[in-house]
């Protein structure tokens, strides 16, 4: 299928999207309701904040190993190990939850999905050239893009089965898709040439050596303005991901008063306008344009979020402008993100690089779970000014990166020589 509809995609990449949709159909279900699924069940907001911190900080934990493990394991053995524990374990527990202690128990384990993170993103690029990277990420927000028209499946299970059975059905089916998908991709991808040489390299140089490798690392990305930069901005960005997927739908069904089971149609909606903007859009802006382009989608995203922030109870004609604004915005900017780090990052120290910019991440947005929560209990609104913000907060950052003696957006990094 990928063949057909996406011909550039080659060798691990085409392996590696063909069963991606396997995993983002069930989770666009079952994410739009986790909140809403934990308050049915007697979580408060603090709680559910807590939650999700307790999550962020794990995250950090598996973060930091996960470029060793990678390394050591191989990128496909620590892929498959580490996505089945975290999300197959982690989805049946979520379906079988009665109280906070269950949610607990299931933010441990999915916090290991930090390391089939790190070693889907080596597999992903590694073997691809730098000049088609921004492509191969644009077809994986395209697959994501496809999840979420699927969402409202979640919205009609709510609808017929009331919040808490209809959610534990999609986690149910999260479960049998995902677990799917892990065992297809692993048998039709191959170890890529890094990989293979960085698993001889780590199981002779140990663990101790390993971990001093680290600290070089860490010397390496503080030594590199345009890098930090651009992490600022990465970090900043999944710092508002985390704040608006955590009370986003809270804010509409308690505040803009959106009933439960069309809540769903939000993401479908954007679903919508982001294949849109794929089609008449995207093919038409040339690669050397993806810095403006970033500042335009993070000019957008502030825009739409001030607007949600500011839209009267029951007002849908607010709701969907922010909704498609947003959209629009989304997919300008995250595959130019996601293919901008990428370049910004040699393949020499990929895996260990990478798992440091995700501890950097998760450090700045472990607490997100918690100041949400403060946030929301001060005003249902706060959490959205705090995603505007972040956005805000990311143009000067991006500003800066373009400025002459930086290393311009997509640019690829001179190659290592360690």
């Amino acid at each position: 299928m990928t063949r057909t509809l996406f011909p550039r995609l080659k060798g691990n990449s085409r392996g590696c999207l063909a069963f991606e949709p396997l995993f983002l159909l069930p989770y666009s279900m079952f994410a739009t309701y986790s909140t809403l699924y934990m308050h049915e069940l007697g979580l408060s907001e603090t709680q559910i904040g807590w939650v999700t911190t307790l999550t962020l900080a794990v995250q950090v934990f598996s973060s930091f190993i996960s470029g060793y493990l990678t390394d050591r394991m191989g990128r496909k053995a620590a892929l498959l190990t580490f996505d089945l524990f975290s999300w197959s374990v982690g989805t049946l527990l979520w379906a079988v939850s009665q109280n906070v202690w269950f949610f607990v128990a299931a933010a441990f384990i999915n916090g290991f999905q930090r390391v089939p993170h790190t070693a889907f993103y080596c597999l992903l690029v590694e073997d691809t050239e730098p000049k088609e990277r921004t492509y191969v990420f644009t077809v994986l927000q395209v697959i994501g893009v496809v999840g979420g028209l699927f969402a409202p499946l979640g919205g009609l299970l709510v609808h017929h089965y009331g919040m808490v059975t209809g959610v534990r059905i999609m986690y149910v089916l999260a479960f049998v898709l995902m677990t799917a998908q892990f065992l297809g991709r692993h048998y039709t991808t191959h170890e890529t040439e890094m990989g293979l040489r960085k698993k001889r390299e780590t199981r002779e140089l140990g663990l101790q050596a390993s971990l001093r490798d680290y600290a070089s690392t860490m010397r390496a990305i503080f030594a590199d303005r345009s890098l930090l930069l651009m992490f600022g901005v990465y970090i900043l960005f999944n710092f508002q991901m985390t704040v608006k997927g955590t009370y986003l739908a809270l804010y509409l069904k308690d505040e803009l008063g959106v009933a439960d089971n069309l809540i769903s149609i939000v993401p479908a909606v954007s679903s919508v306008v982001m294949l849109l903007v794929l089609w008449l859009v995207t093919p038409r802006i040339p690669e050397r344009l993806m810095h403006r382009m970033l500042m335009w989608g993070f000019v957008l995203s502030a825009v739409s979020n001030a607007m949600l922030a500011l839209t009267p109870t029951g007002s849908m004609g607010w709701i969907a402008a922010s909704t498609v604004l947003a959209a629009g915005a989304t997919m300008i900017t995250a595959p130019y993100l996601e293919a901008a780090v990428a370049n910004a990052i040699d393949d020499e120290q990929r895996a260990k690089m990478f798992a440091l910019l995700s501890v950097l991440v998760l450090l700045a947005v472990s607490p997100s779970g918690i100041i949400g929560g403060w946030a929301y209990l001060l005003d249902p609104r706060m959490p959205i000014w705090l995603v505007t913000g972040a956005f805000a907060l990311s143009l000067p950052l991006l500003v800066a990166v373009g400025r002459p003696g930086n290393r311009i957006v997509g640019e690829t990094p001179p190659v290592s020589a360690d």
